[in-house]
C-alpha cells in the first residue's frame, strides 16, 4: 500500500514538472520576439538632434514597409559606414553612438530595423535580411564597393556578415557578435528543444564562411548577454589569416568603447 502512494506522487510530481516545462517552452515561443527585440518607437514628426551632419533617409520597401535611416556625413570622409545596430532603442540613441565614427573622418549610414522609430513593416527573420541588403543598395549607389565598411553590433553582426557574404565591401567589422542566435538561446534556456522554439535563428556561422574581405572581432571578456566564448567559436569558423580577435580585457556587452583598446583597434582598423 505504501509503495502504490509513494508511486503515485511521484507520477503526480512527474506531471505536473511537464506541464511545467510545456508551459515554459510555450510561453518562450509566443513571447520570444520581445525577448529579442526591444523597439523604442518615435512620432513621424520626431526631429533627429546630432552634432555631425546628417541626412534622413526613407527607404521604401516592395512590401510597403518603409525603412527609416540617418546618412551621416564627414567632410573629407575616407569612406562610409554601413552600421547595423543592437536590439534596443531606435536611431536617436544609435545614431549619437555612430558618431563617433565620423569622428574618425568616416560617412556612416545606420538604419533602424521595423518597429523600431519611425521604420514600418512587419518582422521577421527573412525581412531582417531583405532590408539590410537594401541599404548596401542604395549606399552602393553613391560609393565605390572599396569604400563600404560593414560594422554590426550585438544583434546586428547577423545582418552585417550577411550583407558581406552577399557583396564585396572593403572589410566587416563585428562588435560582441554571436556564432548563431540559437547559441544564444540554448545558453540561456538549456533545458528547452531551443531549435525548435526558435523562430529567429540568425546563423551568423554559415554567413561568415562565405565573406571573402577582413574581418575584425572585438569582444569584452565581461559580457554576459552574449558571452566571450560564442564570439571566439564564431572566430574559429573564418579562414586563417583572414580574420582578427581583438579581446578587450574587462569589457562587459554595452561598454566596449569606453576601453583604450578598443578606441585604438578601431582607429588603427579605419586608418
Amino acid at each position: 500500500m505504501f509503495n502504490i502512494v509513494r508511486n503515485h506522487k511521484i507520477i503526480k510530481t512527474l506531471f505536473v514538472l511537464l506541464g511545467l516545462y510545456v508551459m515554459i517552452g510555450t510561453s518562450l515561443y509566443f513571447i520570444q520576439e520581445k525577448i529579442l527585440f526591444r523597439p523604442t518607437v518615435l512620432a513621424e514628426d520626431f526631429e533627429y538632434q546630432f552634432s555631425q551632419p546628417f541626412e534622413e533617409v526613407f527607404l521604401n520597401m516592395t512590401d510597403g514597409a518603409v525603412i527609416n535611416a540617418v546618412h551621416f556625413k564627414s567632410v573629407n570622409p575616407k569612406g562610409v559606414i554601413l552600421y547595423f545596430h543592437g536590439n534596443a532603442g531606435d536611431l536617436s540613441r544609435w545614431g549619437l553612438i555612430a558618431e563617433y565614427f565620423v569622428k574618425q573622418e568616416y560617412d556612416v549610414f545606420i538604419m533602424d530595423y521595423r518597429t523600431y522609430g519611425k521604420s514600418t513593416g512587419k518582422l521577421n527573420e527573412k525581412v531582417l535580411y531583405e532590408d539590410a541588403l537594401e541599404c548596401y543598395k542604395y549606399i552602393s549607389k553613391l560609393y565605390d564597393e572599396a569604400d563600404i565598411t560593414l560594422y554590426g553590433r550585438s544583434l546586428g553582426t547577423g545582418m552585417a556578415a550577411y550583407v558581406a557574404s552577399k557583396n564585396n565591401p572593403i572589410q566587416l567589422i563585428l562588435e560582441t557578435p554571436y556564432y548563431s542566435m540559437v547559441d544564444i538561446a540554448q545558453h540561456r534556456f538549456p533545458f528547452l528543444p531551443i531549435r525548435q522554439l526558435l523562430k529567429y535563428k540568425i546563423p551568423t556561422f554559415e554567413f561568415i564562411k562565405n565573406v571573402e574581405c577582413p574581418i575584425a572581432i572585438f569582444h569584452g571578456t565581461d559580457d554576459i548577454v552574449v558571452p566571450i566564448k560564442l564570439g571566439k567559436k564564431l572566430y574559429e569558423v573564418i579562414p586563417e589569416n583572414q580574420a582578427k580577435f581583438i579581446q578587450i580585457e574587462g569589457a562587459n556587452h554595452n561598454n566596449l568603447i569606453d576601453f583604450e583598446a578598443y578606441r585604438n583597434g578601431i582607429e588603427k582598423i579605419l586608418k
